[in-house]
Order: structure tokens, then sequence, then C-alpha cells
């Protein structure tokens, strides 16, 4: 399994993102990853499956998941589906850290689950509509949802393994979001180990330790993810594709296509 780090931007109008989760149309499966921010999906019709830290969750029409902050999950969405996603920066709840500056939530009983489901359903359609004034009311039902979070979701008696995972995890996000940012340029190992102060044998180990992967798996993950939606979404040839997103060539991103999707990114193409 691969993985990588997410950076997440609020929307413009609001103090948080929410979306359609891009895995909408079914056949799609994201790979582990984690990022700082609390994730919820709501899964308004369909279903799907989760998995955080390799236990599998179904879920179906009328749940949701919540992912915490630097919590490993993969997804895996065969069908369509519709699918709200909320991504609320962890610094918002940063009054309620524990004393090992960490936040954990879990789910809560169903009665109150279905609350939250109602108040997900409320959100996106208040802002789908964009009537007057729709951020005031997004933004009431957002501080409802914080309230619920903190006063019946949050946990306190977190064991040692959950914070020493996000330590580790916290402390390999200042560079993967560097790379985030500089993933179409030339990032040897050697080259973002002098960025950073490491020797390149210490960042590799950081890597293999800290996000079971080694540093080039995790940099073609980074650079296919961007090269798909230009596959998917431009005219630009496959050798054009594969040099705009950092790319050797074009035979190797094909050779990384391959290994995640199972075809070249041609027939890909073609097919969908």
């Amino acid at each position: 399994m691969e993985y990588s780090h997410e950076i997440i931007v609020p929307n413009d109008d609001l103090p948080f993102k929410m979306f359609i989760f891009e895995g909408s149309q079914g056949g799609y499966i994201r790979q582990k990853h984690w990022h700082r921010s609390i994730e919820i999906f709501a899964v308004f019709d369909g279903e799907m499956e989760f998995y955080l830290n390799d236990k599998r969750y179904p879920l179906h029409t009328g749940e949701f998941m919540l992912v915490n902050s630097n919590e490993l999950h993969s997804i895996y969405a065969p069908k369509k589906n519709k699918t709200l996603v909320i991504q609320i920066p962890v610094a918002t709840f940063e009054r309620y850290y524990t004393d090992d500056g960490f936040i954990y939530f879990s789910h809560s009983s169903r009665i109150q689950d279905e609350e939250v489901m109602g108040l997900f359903e409320e959100m996106y359609h208040v802002y789908a509509e964009k009537k007057n004034g729709y951020e005031y009311k997004v933004q009431s039902l957002y501080y409802r949802l914080l309230y619920l979070l903190v006063s019946k979701y949050r946990k306190t008696d977190l064991d040692a393994e959950k914070i020493r995972a996000n330590k580790k995890l916290n402390k390999l996000s200042t560079i993967t979001d560097y790379m985030k940012q500089n993933y179409s340029k030339e990032l040897s190992l050697e080259s973002i180990a002098r960025t950073f102060n490491y020797s390149p044998t210490y960042l590799s180990r950081m890597f293999r330790k800290y996000a079971q992967m080694s540093y080039k798996t995790y940099l073609d993950d980074l650079r296919l993810r961007h090269a798909y939606n230009d596959l998917m979404n431009t005219d630009l040839s496959i050798g054009m594709v594969a040099e705009k997103n950092g790319f050797a060539g074009s035979k190797a991103f094909a050779r990384v296509f391959k290994e995640q999707y199972g075809v070249l990114p041609s027939e890909y193409r073609k097919k969908n």
C-alpha cells in the first residue's frame, strides 16, 4: 500500500473545506495517506469501504466516517455514490488538546450519529443553494458540529501508540508539505535531505519508519495523483503529462500508472 500526505486548504468563504467526494463516479481507489486536518466522509447515497490503520470499515447510506489528524487511511469506492467530505483544520480544536498536544475523536451512539448526519445534509443543501446569508447559516451549523465533536465524540483516555503515531507523522509532514508544493521539480532524495539539513541515509530511514514506504514510492504517488488529473481533464500528450508532473519521461510515468491502475495511461484515457 502507498502513502501520501495531503495539504488541506479551507473554502474561501468558509473556515473549513466542504466538497463532493472525488470518487463519486465509482471505480475509485485512494491509497493510504494522512493529513493534519480532521476529515469526515458523509455518505448520502451509495456505499464505500474505509481502511483505518488497516482495519476495514464498510460505509453505507446515512453513515459517516471520521478520520483523525495524522490517521493513516485508504478508501475503496467501486460504485457510484454521493458523499460529502468535510475537512476541518486541526488547529480549530487547539484549546481542547490533551497534555500531549493531541486530539482524538471516535463515534458516539447511533442516535448521536444520526443528528450529525442531519447537520451534514443541511450544511450541504444550504451551501449548494447559496441563498442570501448562506455563509452565516452554514457556519451556524458548522459550530453546532464542532460542539458535538468536542462534547460527545472527543476521547481523552488515549493510548500511547496513538500519540506516538501522531508525533511521527507530524515530524514527517514538514518535509512532505514541501514536496507537495514542488512535486513537478527535480526532487532527489539528496536535494531534499540538503534542504532540511538531513543526511540522505537518515531521510530515507524516516520515510521507511514513519510513512512505512520508500522516499521514491512516496514521490511517485504524489506525482501520479496530479498526472491523473491532467490525463483525464486535458488534451496533453502522455509525454507532456509526464514532463509537467515531474516524471523522468513517458516510460517512467507509464510504469507507475500501470502499477496503480493495471493498464497503461493511453488505454485508461481511451476507456474512460
